[in-house]
């Protein structure tokens, strides 16, 4: 799993600007258009968003996305960026009994209490002042450091863990299933730009309509991306190998095959007819999606 947060325009009227307000610009300047926030909580090897809050531009990602942590639990394991580094975060997360594998930023510096035998090393991170005042406590971590190299010049990583087993998760394992974080780029992507495919991804002067809009975007995009997970099961391949813009194309000409049917054609309210009727009529489409 991992948690991750995106902006966007939305038109610029009175009530809208009201609600959600606009960046900061230089004095004497103001943006052309008020923004949204919305932060999600995305599982990283299907692109499903699991979870997600829209708020006003002003409150940041740091706050808001720890509202996500009430869809995490046990046995997941949740990533973030260094944007997001905190002790608040670490302690947040450990309270939902959720491990965690988070990059962090270059000024935070974490003492060496023990040495591993893969390289990494056990310390601990210390609470921040508002932590403190609430009985917060050093939290034992674990670092893990390597290098990438670039064209440029190489780029130094340093990922913090709850996973101290080095026998279970080796540092190597770990440094490489943190980049698959980046999935979170890809599914935002898909978001804002594929599934609709307008200049204009909000249209409402209004912000309860602004709301409906973008959850009714983060409908369609579940709707897409659970139909590859579910092609990907009955074919025992990875639902990151589909195509989503080619998933999208094959759902838009289905659409109107589906609008042909009478009502009584569309069980959706009788729960032991429902999984029947949609896996024989999306088998079709399924063996579309193979295709494309």
């Amino acid at each position: 799993m991992a948690v991750d947060g995106t902006v966007f325009d939305v038109p610029d009227s009175e009530a809208n600007a009201k609600v959600f307000g606009y960046p900061a610009t230089r004095p004497g300047t103001k943006a052309a258009f008020p923004k949204v926030r919305l932060v999600l909580l995305i599982e990283a090897g299907t692109h499903l968003i699991t979870d997600a809050l829209m708020c006003p531009y002003r409150i940041g990602e740091r706050k808001r996305v720890k509202k996500l942590l009430r869809s995490v639990t046990t046995e997941m394991l949740l990533m973030w960026d260094r944007g997001l580094h905190s002790y608040a975060m670490v302690q947040a997360v450990l309270a939902q009994k959720c491990d965690y594998l988070g990059r962090v930023p270059k000024n935070v510096k974490f003492q060496v209490e023990k040495v591993l035998q893969d390289g990494s090393y056990l310390s601990c991170i210390a609470p921040d002042g508002k932590s403190k005042k609430k009985g917060g406590t050093k939290i034992r971590l674990r670092v893990i450091e390597y290098t990438i190299d670039t064209d440029d010049e190489p780029q130094i990583y340093r990922l913090i863990t709850s996973l101290t087993d080095i026998a279970l998760f080796p540092a190597l394992l770990l440094a490489t299933e943190y980049h698959r974080r980046w999935e979170v780029e890809n599914t935002i992507d898909e978001l804002k730009v594929h599934l609709l495919g307008r200049k204009t991804p909000i249209r409402s002067l209004n912000p309860r309509e602004v709301v409906q809009e973008v959850y009714g975007w983060l409908l369609g995009h579940w709707a897409v991306r659970s139909l590859m997970f579910m092609v990907a099961d009955r074919t025992q391949i990875s639902p990151l190998r589909l195509s989503f813009t080619g998933t999208l194309h094959v759902v838009r000409r289905a659409v109107p095959k589906f609008q042909r049917l009478e009502s009584e054609e569309i069980p959706f309210f009788s729960p032991g007819l429902s999984k029947k009727f949609l896996m024989n009529k999306y088998q079709s489409v399924k063996e579309e999606v193979i295709r494309e």
